[in-house]
């Protein structure tokens, strides 16, 4: 059974920086592009980043410049590091998993892991 575990999360003043991780299991890491989402309450689910199976990166708009997502593939892990956090960045960040050539959309999400920035 795939999983994707969240961890890294938690409260930090704005300006400050939090790493998150996605450890994988029961999937070829490697073949997979992955993504970090992520939800604020009363809101809908928006675009964080995504590393693909060559390491190629893509950003939204409102984390461009401050974080960074990457991957090792020995240790079957995507990270998001964050710098300058905003309030505005407070939400449950998500990893997930998009096979090449598979279903449109991520084919598996994990649990989620708490981001809040304090003012």
């Amino acid at each position: 059974q795939v999983q994707l575990v969240e961890s890294g999360g938690g409260l930090v003043q704005a300006g400050g920086s939090l790493r998150l991780s996605c450890a994988a299991s029961a999937l070829t890491f490697r073949n997979y592009h992955m993504g970090w989402f992520r939800q604020a309450p009363g809101k809908e689910r928006e675009f964080v980043a995504r590393i693909t199976v060559t390491s190629i990166t893509i950003y939204g708009d409102s984390v461009k410049g401050r974080f960074t997502i990457s991957r090792d593939n020995a240790k079957n892990t995507v990270y998001l590091e964050m710098n300058s956090l905003k309030p505005e960045d407070t939400a449950v960040y998500y990893c997930a998993a998009d096979r090449p050539g598979g279903n449109v959309g991520y084919d598996y999400w994990g649990q989620g892991t708490q981001v809040t920035v304090s003012s």
